[in-house]
């Protein structure tokens, strides 16, 4: 099966999803809940626990067909057609601190490329919708990256300096002394205000599928570029590295700066 236009009773689901996810995110953010440590030592807490569980117990309902991606509750029928990759709260370290730019990110892939995600703001109440055969949208109006062409006009984003590992920082300071500001932290927010025109270049490194794939095609979607460092696509088996950028043009610069040797 192929498709010109992510189906609409896709796009339904995926803000259903979203609408779930809400109150559930809002009810538990600033209250007094136990924070506890992955593997990775990152944080979780009931509420991503919930928050998933109940984004996947709505998919099965509506598409029991479907395989499901997760970061809590792991992952079930990859290698069906379509596969949902879910983040229930991406920021868990925002969302126990009270920062309430934590988000929940939503994609849909078919047969492993993107064709639908969303980035929901719970707190802060805004949305990113963006998909194949439409434009990206931002609380129901149409948004667009901004036209930056180089970059020494450019706003650039990552999460932190501490996640890239020594080559990785040496690399994302070649960016650093070119940019016009730089600034850390965000989240999954700098990818929304990247595609709202708002931010032009994110950089990130050892990222997993649930915090990259909702972006891909709200960014697309909206005229921007996002890929792995070296521009191949982002899929589930990438090595993490991610690179947004407002223009083919600024991509094409960053890109060469974070991989020439």
């Amino acid at each position: 099966m192929m498709f010109n236009a992510c189906p609409q009773e896709f796009i339904d689901l995926a803000n259903d999803l979203a609408d779930t996810a809400g109150p559930i995110a809002r009810l538990y953010f600033r209250s007094d809940i136990e924070i506890d440590r992955k593997s990775d030592a990152s944080p979780v807490t009931i509420a991503d626990r919930e928050v998933e569980s109940a984004m996947r117990d709505l998919i099965t309902e509506r598409f029991p067909d479907h395989g499901i991606f997760g970061e809590e509750h792991g992952s079930e029928n990859l290698d069906a057609e379509f596969v949902w990759v879910l983040d229930p709260i991406d920021g868990t370290g925002a969302f126990v601190t009270g920062m309430p730019i934590f988000g929940t990110l939503i994609a849909l892939l078919h047969r492993d490329q993107p064709l639908l995600g969303i980035i929901d703001m719970p707190v802060l109440r805004e949305r990113w919708v963006g998909g194949l055969g439409m434009e990206t949208t931002f609380n129901g109006a149409l948004c667009r990256t901004r036209p930056a062409t180089s970059l020494s006009e450019a706003s650039v984003y990552t999460f932190s300096p501490d996640s890239f590992d020594r080559p990785d920082l040496g690399r994302f300071d070649r960016v650093r002394k070119v940019a016009r500001t730089v600034r850390y932290g965000g989240d999954c927010y700098s990818y929304g205000l990247l595609a709202s025109g708002h931010v032009d270049v994110v950089i990130d490194a050892n990222m997993k599928p649930y915090d990259y794939c909702a972006m891909l095609a709200p960014i697309q979607a909206a005229g921007g570029r996002i890929t792995d460092w070296h521009g191949q696509p982002l899929d589930l088996n990438s090595d993490g590295h991610v690179l947004a950028c407002a223009s083919e043009q600024l991509h094409a610069e960053v890109s060469k700066l974070l991989t020439s040797s």
